[in-house]
């Protein structure tokens, strides 16, 4: 017993010496707390947002991979463009091709017209006179025939209305060849101004269907050039500034992390003209 105590005592007053050291240590933290905690809170709070923020090879590693991302994107984009613009040029063959047989029918319908005001002249006037005989009667209808094969093999009346002609369904061959070829043009006009409205619609519906393709084609080409040059906003430029550290941000004011920014291309790519 004497020989433990002899061994255990001298060490004592070392051990109390390191005790109360810590425990003054303590209580000037506390006290340091409690007068100036916001102090300590700032000082805490940069050191766990160092921590907690992501180092520079994570930030270079993140912006690397949004780069391929925005690049596959793009040329997805670009893909798809590509292919709208060979749509719209197609869409703008087809609306030419309506457009001129529009313009066709319509001088089709016009010469039709003329032909018909120069018939209903020559109508108004005295029709000569013939002998009323068989025969007679059988060459008018021969010229009636001959004349509506001739304007259904210019396609001018459809293989119902010759059938119609030919079968006497409406028509009187014994009519002298004057009122017959004016009543034929006259059929021949009407056939050609129905033909003028269809053409015409169809040139329509072609033209709108050719302006929703370039107009799809000019969008893709402008989400594509978006893709590639994003626009970077002064709150981006702030945050990547900030990432430096808290004294460098401050000597930086807004104006000058604004003019710092490298100028960005806006405006649309450039786009084949439909």
């Amino acid at each position: 017993m004497q020989t433990v105590f002899s061994t255990v005592l001298p060490d004592v007053p070392a051990a109390a010496v390191i005790w109360l050291a810590l425990l003054a240590l303590a209580a000037v933290v506390v006290a340091a707390l409690v007068v100036r905690p916001t102090r300590f809170r700032a000082v805490f709070g940069e050191r766990i947002s160092e921590a907690a923020r992501p180092s520079s090879i994570d930030l270079a590693e993140q912006s690397r991979e949004r780069a391929r991302e925005r690049s596959r994107y793009a040329d997805e984009v670009s893909v798809a463009a590509s292919r709208a613009a060979v749509t719209a040029e197609r869409r703008r063959a087809d609306w030419s091709t309506a457009q001129d047989e529009a313009e066709e029918t319509w001088l089709a319908y016009q010469a039709a017209e003329e032909d018909v005001r120069r018939l209903a002249a020559a109508a108004a006037l005295p029709l000569p006179r013939t002998a009323r005989t068989p025969a007679e009667y059988a060459d008018r209808e021969r010229w009636l025939h001959r004349a509506a094969l001739d304007a259904q093999w210019r396609k001018e009346i459809t293989v119902q209305q010759l059938s119609d002609i030919l079968g006497g369904r409406g028509w009187d061959p014994s009519r002298h060849p004057v009122e017959q070829e004016l009543l034929l043009r006259r059929l021949v006009r009407d056939n050609l101004r129905a033909r003028h409205h269809a053409a015409a619609e169809r040139e329509q519906a072609a033209w709108r269907a050719a302006e929703t393709a370039a107009s799809a084609a000019r969008s893709l080409r402008e989400e594509a050039f978006a893709a590639l040059h994003p626009v970077v906003e002064p709150q981006a430029a702030l945050a990547v500034v900030g990432l430096a550290g808290p004294e460098s941000t401050r000597e930086l004011s807004t104006g000058e992390i604004t003019r710092e920014l490298a100028p960005v291309a806006r405006g649309r790519a450039a786009v084949a003209a439909y």
